[in-house]
């Protein structure tokens, strides 16, 4: 019996070894032929930024909230609510529906529409932020939406310039991709008259991309009677309006004023569509804690969107995780949390904001002669400069300063300690050259 399991062991010995050469020398491999991708252009400077030696090295990249040590800073009221999350002995990690966490949802939708809004015909389920938002509501768009007539793809019109990954998003979800101007690189400004332009081009029926406040990476909002024109027009050539929020609350301080532009479109009868992003504003970043919510005309047509949804979602990610939307909830369902988060929220864009002004103060007090009141002019997280490539590349070679290449300088990675050396560093290579396009 013993020689019989020997000589088995030994057959399945030479097999295995016959089957591993087989496989490394003589099988052709399909991933042999499988190409380098690219690497992100935000997260490929981020890395850049970690791998570099020099002690002067400041990052100004990264579109997350630092604190005035330039740290990463959990907002208390966050911090409060998940140690009660932890606290809780009810608490576990059962699987979340489909659709998410109702409550959370409800809540989210309740913070994005207002707190008397009738959310009652609006769809809503819970995302993976505000990305699996836009991608979600891309696939529905996509599917649902009537293709304007001659074409076979819906086209979505978003601004140029944009956040980066909407039009991977967007391309991914078979809708048709396209550009409305949107910032006016002569007078650094919003290029109003070229985006009610290219609206008017636009085919009837095209979805319209919005960005609910601070546009990333411009800063450049509308004012509120331009967001009026902007209705007016949309509902004229019957297009449809996809708004993106990833801001509210963390661009001007106050959730209500940044949350305008979007029910004042809902107020005016547009069907909305409305990614939500709790990333920022919350800043749970690494939570992945976001809502897409569908406004309808009844009730009927919201439980035939809910379902569509659900299908879209199920065979994508099944459904969200539970951590962020719980903290969400837990903040958003106490009166003291929910007061805190709001002082937190106002912390945070104050910081942002005093940092916005005193860049433009120290450019002039090391030599700047460029007209800067742009950068003062805008709003959220980001100073969009006017630099251009070449002057951003020097920045990075010279100074090890490491931003992207469209001259967004993420303000949030700016504080007292380094702001007068970024200030010095962007009089250095603008010193001549224009800002201006």
């Amino acid at each position: 019996m013993m020689f019989k399991h020997l000589a088995a062991a030994l057959l399945l010995s030479s097999a295995t070894q016959a089957f591993s050469t087989v496989t490394k020398t003589d099988m052709p491999s399909y991933l042999s032929n499988v190409p380098e991708g690219p690497p992100d252009a935000i997260l490929g400077i981020a890395e850049a930024f970690k791998s570099c030696t020099d002690e002067r090295k400041v990052n100004v990249c990264v579109g997350a909230y630092r604190d005035s040590t330039g740290k990463p800073w959990i907002l208390p009221s966050v911090r409060k609510a998940e140690e009660r999350l932890l606290a809780d002995p009810t608490a576990n990690k059962e699987y979340a529906p489909i659709a998410g966490d109702a409550k959370y949802v409800d809540l989210a939708l309740g913070f994005a529409y207002g707190a008397q809004a009738d959310l009652t015909k609006t769809a809503g389920v819970q995302t993976l932020s505000g990305t699996g938002a836009c991608r979600v509501g891309g696939h529905f768009l996509s599917k649902f939406v009537p293709k304007p007539e001659g074409l076979d793809k819906v086209p979505i019109y978003i601004p140029n310039p944009t956040w980066g990954n909407h039009i991977a998003i967007f391309n991914n979800c078979g809708l048709d991709v396209r550009r409305y101007r949107y910032y006016n690189s002569k007078t650094n400004r919003l290029d109003y008259d070229g985006l009610i332009e290219d609206l008017k081009e636009a085919p009837e029926g095209s979805v319209v991309l919005l960005h609910a406040c601070a546009h990333n990476p411009t800063g450049c909002d509308p004012t509120m009677e331009q967001w009026k024109d902007i209705s007016d027009l949309i509902k004229t050539k019957k297009h449809h309006c996809f708004f993106d929020s990833a801001y509210q609350g963390f661009a001007s301080g106050d959730a209500e004023a940044d949350a305008s532009a979007l029910r004042l479109f809902v107020s005016e009868g547009h069907d909305v569509v409305l990614a939500q992003s709790f990333a920022k504003n919350f800043g749970l970043y690494g939570e992945r804690t976001g809502t897409l919510s569908v406004v309808c005309n009844s009730l009927e047509e919201r439980s035939a969107v809910m379902s569509q949804l659900k299908l879209i979602i199920r065979p994508m990610y099944s459904s969200p995780p539970i951590h962020g939307s719980s903290i969400v909830k837990t903040v958003l369902t106490d009166e003291e949390l929910t007061a805190e988060y709001y002082g937190n929220c106002k912390e945070m864009a104050t910081r942002i904001n005093a940092m916005r002004v005193k860049l433009v103060e120290v450019l002039k007090e090391v030599g700047s002669e460029h007209d800067w009141s742009h950068v003062t002019e805008q709003i959220g997280m980001f100073a969009y400069t006017g630099m251009n490539s070449d002057m951003c590349d020097e920045l990075t070679s010279k100074y090890s300063i490491f931003l992207t290449r469209d001259g967004r300088i993420s303000l949030a990675g700016l504080n007292d300690g380094n702001i007068e050396y970024v200030a010095k560093a962007v009089h250095d290579v603008t010193t001549g050259k224009s800002i201006t396009s």
